[in-house]
């Protein structure tokens, strides 16, 4: 096939190697021991360049030293290091799993034996295994689930929080989204990725905790993703969305450009995909939920987000999803042809080069259910040739994890033909959230976050780094704008 050819040769450095909010993209940064940082009360803090000083060397002008790794890091191999879990966290995700059909709106009452049955009970630890020669999905060992939870549609007896404030905020300009970099104190580096860092910085007169991420100038233009950025902060700073991440503000040097985001203190959905190896179906069905929302919320404004991955799905202090990276987010009235996204998640249509609209993200959430419930994506091979003809061929084998009524609902999202699949149809979301899987949710208690999620992320202060991996330091000096920037007219919003 020679369009495979061909994007695997577009795709060949490309593709999956984009920069999280908090992930690195395709390419992981090698470990090293470091002190533990998980506080931010006395983490080193990175220098801010005043008008008369030299910069220290910039990022990327000594490439770091990246590990080759498979561009799909989202795949979780069962040979992942193993992880400390939390009791309480690993309890709480596991008794959410079992009482979640127990009753409430749409639904009648499961119990645990009846919603397992037919297979192993789906548990939260592993016993790490070697990857397969064959290049076969991993395999995790299942262990019994405990305890119950309240079902999810039914009202709880718990105070409920109010929405974050920055969903309720009116429009704002461009001018409202400009920051100064001496505003904030820098400290540890909590993701890398292809075109920079992301780094804990904390604002100086308020004291709130943000995400700064960093990219290398350079580095944008030499990959061609000019467009990409601006576009990133576009539809950044016109999202207010509950389950979208909040951008403060940006900003720029002669080196590098600069988004400050809100700190999503959880980290990671593929930290936990990662720990557990893979979810109960009404774990997975929690966080399918809140990401549907995210893109009913992005396509009502004609936005379509490409980039659908475990890394790419935070998890805020109440364990409520929060989209990040939109880098290849996109504004799309019909159809777009740009090759974008990450190899395991393309839909046919971007393989063909067919064009394409929103149908793409619909078929990724297919694919994030079948990789939460299964452990591994539906169309799973370490050769990207053989992956992609196996998503076009479209043929699916199915673990035990799958019931009926789960199978119909990612069959039907994972459908090459648009004319069928769910998502693209004259009714869009409506009729996936009208979908049997999802009988039980109750949508307006789960948009107002009323609904308690299954995994609480631990959080011993504020600005607490302990979710997220610890990454080598090097110097840098920010803040530089005394010498001439060859960019300037490639980034003027910023």
């Amino acid at each position: 096939m020679a369009f495979i050819n061909k994007i695997l040769q577009k795709t060949k450095h490309k593709i999956g190697e984009r920069e999280g909010s908090s992930g690195s993209g395709g390419l992981i940064l090698e470990k090293t021991p470091l002190p533990d940082m998980d506080s931010p009360t006395n983490p080193p803090t990175m220098p801010i360049s005043p008008a008369t000083s030299q910069p220290h060397s910039a990022i990327g002008t000594q490439p770091p030293a990246y590990s080759t790794m498979p561009p799909q890091k989202h795949v979780v191999p069962s040979n992942a290091p193993a992880m400390q879990s939390h009791t309480s966290v690993a309890a709480r995700a596991a008794s959410f799993s079992v009482g979640a059909y127990s009753g409430g709106k749409g639904g009648a009452y499961v119990s645990p034996q009846a919603l397992y049955a037919g297979h192993s009970p789906i548990g939260y630890h592993a016993t790490p295994q070697a990857v397969p020669s064959s290049g076969q999905p991993p395999v995790a060992s299942p262990m019994p689930v405990p305890s119950h939870h309240p079902f999810y549609g039914q009202p709880q007896q718990q105070q409920q929080q109010p929405l974050p404030e920055v969903a309720q905020q009116p429009e704002r300009s461009y001018e409202d989204t400009h920051v100064q970099l001496n505003e904030f104190e820098i400290f540890r580096t909590v993701g890398t990725g292809s075109f920079g860092r992301v780094r804990l910085v904390r604002h100086k007169a308020t004291g709130i905790y943000y995400a700064m991420k960093v990219l290398k100038k350079g580095h944008v233009v030499r990959a061609k993703q000019v467009e990409h950025v601006n576009s990133e902060r576009r539809i950044l700073a016109e999202c207010k969305c509950p389950f979208i991440v909040y951008m403060l503000g940006t900003c720029q040097d002669r080196t590098n450009l600069y988004f400050f985001m809100e700190y999503v203190v959880g980290g990671e959905l593929f930290t936990y995909l990662r720990r557990y190896h893979r979810f109960p179906p009404p774990v997975a069905k929690f966080y399918a939920a809140e990401v549907l929302l995210a893109l009913e919320y992005m396509h009502a404004r004609n936005i379509i987000w490409r980039d659908t991955k475990p890394e790419n799905i935070l998890l805020d202090n109440r364990g409520h999803v929060k989209l990040t990276d939109m880098g290849f987010a996109k504004k799309v009235l019909d159809r777009t042809w740009t090759l974008c996204g990450t190899p395991d998640y393309l839909a046919p249509e971007v393989i063909q080069a067919k064009g394409y609209g929103r149908s793409v993200d619909w078929w990724a959430l297919g694919i994030l259910i079948f990789e939460m419930i299964a452990g591994y994506p539906p169309f799973y091979d370490e050769d990207h040739y053989r992956l992609y003809e196996k998503i076009l061929a479209g043929r699916i084998q199915w673990p035990p994890q799958f019931d009926a009524v789960s199978r119909d609902l990612v069959s039907r999202l994972l459908t090459a033909d648009l004319s069928r699949r769910l998502g693209n149809l004259h009714r869009g979301s409506a009729d996936i959230k009208e979908h049997r899987w999802f009988a039980e949710v109750d949508w307006d208690r789960l948009a107002a976050r009323e609904i308690p999620a299954p995994l609480i992320p631990p959080q011993k202060v504020a600005g607490d780094t302990s979710n997220f991996d610890k990454y080598p330091e090097t110097p840098e000096t920010y803040g530089d704008v005394t010498s001439e920037d060859p960019y300037a007219d490639l980034f003027v919003e910023f």
